[in-house]
């Protein structure tokens, strides 16, 4: 079993994934970074606990942005642009729901 360090609101967690998920957490502890800066640049830095909730809201509000952009593409016809972009969407909103459920495992932490 893999094991990451992650820097997640300047303090480091170890977090165990399967061999081989190293890479893909390593960038999912970046993806919740990314939030958490988002969160301090608009001046939200009243408690590490606040700063994490806010951080996984605006990873939710993507996730729902995606999830009625996938259902929206999902209406389109197989092999048609409209299909192939649902694809990528599926995709991308998997990545968001793992990268929602680790920020929550880490505001739980």
């Amino acid at each position: 079993m893999g094991q990451v360090q992650l820097k997640i609101n300047g303090h480091m967690h170890t977090v165990g994934c399967k061999d081989g998920e190293e890479e893909h957490l390593t960038a999912m502890g970046a993806e919740v970074e990314k939030r958490i800066e988002k969160v301090k640049a608009l001046g939200m830095n009243s408690g590490e606990s606040k700063v994490l909730a806010m951080a996984a809201l605006f990873l939710a509000d993507e996730l729902h942005d995606l999830a009625a952009e996938l259902e929206t593409a999902r209406r389109g016809k197989p092999g048609t642009p409209e299909r192939n972009k649902s694809e990528k969407v599926a995709r991308l909103a998997a990545r968001a729901e793992a990268i929602a459920a680790a920020a929550e495992e880490q505001a739980s932490a």
